[in-house]
């Protein structure tokens, strides 16, 4: 049998680099603190109001400025979908074919990861759905139609299309989050290196898409930050919810 050689993976026989007595002993839940602090800030930004301040400054009664920007309209908006498209392609194309340092993560980490988008992508979606909130260019302070309603009021209509909470494009690269969970979760220094790195990358991304988004009048900075938790909150109980199913069956196969 093939043993992982990431950190959640860690079985019963240890990865030949790393002594079993050196593994450091880690409680999950003190993994848990970027988490907690990203819900704690979005709510507190949430709680302020500031999300109507930011879109005030930004547009008026005729509507946003930068709409359509051709920057943040083609670059920013269409060629950002297309690019997390292909990067997509390209992460499931390594769950059959792995190249280069693909080919040290173990099979089931690998579907891990491609799970990981996948979910963190429905499960915007499908909040997307069912929200009635609009997008903020739909307000009549900007020249539309619908009345702020708070994306915590639910049921509530606000007058407009709705559809517009969380931020859906911001998903297209907070979901690459489940990406760097093998990495972040190595006992290799090395590996967990590359690990921030994509961790970092994919944080980035995310927030230029979301506020590509925000400056075009399309969504509240909230929208974004609540997307990044959700993508995370996903990342995260899929990758505990594999490890699991890892040390499962490698006790049952020793």
């Amino acid at each position: 049998m093939r043993f992982p050689v990431f950190g959640e993976y860690a079985a019963a026989i240890p990865p030949p680099h790393i002594p079993a007595s050196e593994r450091p002993l880690r409680s999950k839940l003190s993994k848990l603190w970027p988490w907690a602090v990203l819900l704690c800030l979005t709510l507190s930004w949430d709680a302020s109001g500031a999300d109507l301040h930011v879109m005030g400054w930004l547009g008026d009664t005729k509507g946003f400025a930068l709409r359509d920007h051709g920057w943040l309209n083609t670059v920013m908006h269409d060629g950002g979908k297309r690019l997390a498209m292909l990067m997509f392609a390209c992460v499931l194309t390594m769950l059959f074919w792995p190249v280069g340092i693909w080919r040290r993560v173990a099979q089931i980490q690998r579907l891990e990861v491609v799970v990981g988008i996948t979910v963190s992508l429905l499960a915007v979606s499908a909040l997307k759905r069912w929200s009635l909130t609009s997008c903020p260019w739909e307000l009549q302070a900007f020249g539309g139609v619908a009345s702020y309603v708070s994306h915590w009021t639910w049921g509530v209509s606000d007058g407009g299309s709705g559809h517009c909470f969380p931020g859906g494009h911001a998903s297209s690269a907070f979901a690459f989050l489940a990406l760097s969970l093998p990495w972040l979760t190595s006992l290799d220094p090395g590996d967990r290196g590359r690990g921030q790195k994509l961790l970092a990358a994919v944080v980035l991304a995310g927030l230029a898409l979301g506020a590509a988004q925000t400056l075009r009048g399309a969504h509240y900075p909230s929208h974004t930050a609540w997307t990044a938790w959700i993508c995370a909150t996903v990342a995260w109980a899929n990758h505990w919810v594999f490890a699991w199913w890892a040390k499962s069956n490698t006790r049952l196969a020793s």
